[in-house]
């Protein structure tokens, strides 16, 4: 009788758990737009939300430290004048965002590093290029300031956010509606799929077409792809038949998959989230209340099912920890940010092992949070790996850094942010008003401080009367 026997692999017994209830961020209102972003982006520091809001479009961000209750006064950042379609934050900068939205701008923030007494509301730039509403937004994975936008006007718009410039457009090349693009692991080449059912790969310096699929999955749903590590295209999708299916292809032989699994019979589209260090890909469907992952490897069948994380609740969006933000003490090998309608809950991947020591192998070096490239010397057409990171003695993010938005014609734009070097206060060249508004905002600011100093005095006067009452 002959047995069967199991593929080896360090992460057969990956298991998913939830953190505890005091872990969660609880009392977050959660967007309810339409639409197949991941409403989640998360990083070493904070994690970032996008949240109902009247008259406009916001997103809360909240320190990844700063769990349970939120305060409903908690400030958001809201300079968008209608919903918030997506959020990314910058690779090469923890404390910079970008969002787009239906008011058919990008807009990248700072965020502190303390929390803010007031809303956000002065992005650091905005990006104006888009005729109809920006559903997609993605960082270049090496270069620095690189920003890539996809709208409904079915362009793609790459930005050089340290200038405020549209580096390229690529317009022309899709027919309709953009469902998603991904980069390749150094950003040389684009995957977009579109409602017309074709998946591109883009050469977007060269502003051509190097690859395209028609239909990889029959069905008329939306499709999604990402590049794997070794330039593969995995994707998700519907047979005509509308069960999901999930499909590896090989851009260099598009005409045949590598794999095609048919998964189950449910409407949701699959959203992909992929560890080019593990080679897992975890497969997370808006409605669903279940995470499946899979490793892909170059044995057949290529792509294959590890396990389900299951739940009762369905997800209304997630977010995915970066690699240098997981605790490598634990084995933790991902981390989701799982969004409820009222609250957000870290869902944390661990790989079982016995020893306390370092798990060289389930850490490889990982990308860090430098770039390879300046924004011109990819432009010119430079291209860099990662520069990598060694997660061995645990990662600690950085101090803020400071965007600094250089723009051609800043002085036409706005005055200088306080008295230029060379200049005293009483220069005749700082017009009477705008005098006016820098001391009604010091103004301001003295009562807050005021306001914030007697809060904090009752605070501990109400504590000395606690302590006192117990002792």
């Amino acid at each position: 009788m002959s047995r069967r026997v199991v593929r080896q692999s360090k992460f057969r017994h990956v298991f998913g758990q939830p953190v505890k209830a005091d872990q969660m961020y609880e009392d977050i209102r959660v967007s309810k737009v339409t639409c197949d972003s991941s409403f989640c982006a998360v990083n070493p520091k904070f994690v970032a939300i996008i949240v109902e809001s009247g008259g406009g479009g916001a997103f809360i961000v909240l320190p990844l430290a700063k769990t349970g209750r939120v305060d409903k006064n908690h400030p958001l950042v809201t300079g968008h004048t209608a919903p918030v379609l997506d959020i990314d934050w910058c690779p090469h900068n923890d404390n910079v965002i970008a969002s787009a939205s239906e008011d058919t701008t990008v807009m990248v923030w700072q965020i502190p590093d303390y929390v803010p007494v007031r809303n956000i509301t002065e992005p650091v730039v905005t990006l104006e290029g888009h005729s109809k509403r920006v559903g997609i937004i993605s960082w270049h994975p090496t270069a620095r300031n690189v920003l890539l936008s996809a709208g409904c006007d079915n362009l793609v718009i790459l930005w050089n956010v340290g200038t405020g410039e549209m580096l390229l457009v690529l317009d022309d090349m899709h027919t309709d509606l953009i469902y998603n693009v991904g980069w390749n692991r150094n950003g040389s080449l684009l995957v977009t799929t579109c409602k017309d059912k074709k998946v591109r790969i883009i050469d977007p310096r060269k502003q051509q077409v190097v690859a395209e699929r028609f239909a990889p999955h029959e069905g008329l749903r939306p499709v999604r792809a990402i590049f794997t590590r070794e330039g593969h295209i995995f994707t998700t999708g519907f047979t005509r038949m509308s069960q999901r299916e999930l499909g590896l292809w090989d851009p260099k032989n598009f005409e045949e998959p590598i794999a095609l699994q048919e998964m189950d019979t449910s409407n949701g589209v699959l959203l992909p989230f992929y560890d080019p260090d593990s080679s897992i890909v975890y497969l997370c469907g808006k409605g669903d209340s279940s995470i499946r992952y899979f490793e892909i490897t170059d044995e057949a069948p290529y792509v294959h099912y590890l396990n389900t994380y299951s739940s009762k609740e369905p997800q209304r969006g997630m977010g995915f920890m970066p690699k240098r933000g997981l605790d490598v003490s634990k084995c933790e090998i991902a981390r989701f940010f799982k969004l409820h309608e009222r609250k957000c809950e870290p869902i944390v991947m661990t790989v079982p092992r016995k020893s306390d020591l370092f798990q060289e192998d389930l850490y490889p070096d990982t990308p860090g949070p430098e770039p390879a490239l300046e924004a011109d010397e990819w432009l010119s057409g430079k291209d860099a790996e990662p520069v990598l990171i060694s997660l061995r003695d645990g990662y600690v993010p950085v101090k803020n850094r400071e965007l600094k938005v250089v723009k051609k014609n800043i002085l036409d734009n706005k005055p200088p942010p306080g008295p230029r070097r060379g200049h005293s206060i009483c220069d005749p060249d700082i017009s009477q008003p705008a005098l006016e508004e820098v001391l009604e905002e010091i103004r301001a600011l003295k009562e807050t401080v005021q306001a914030q100093e007697k809060r904090i005095s009752d605070l501990e006067n109400k504590l000395c009367h606690f302590t006192n009452g117990t002792d």
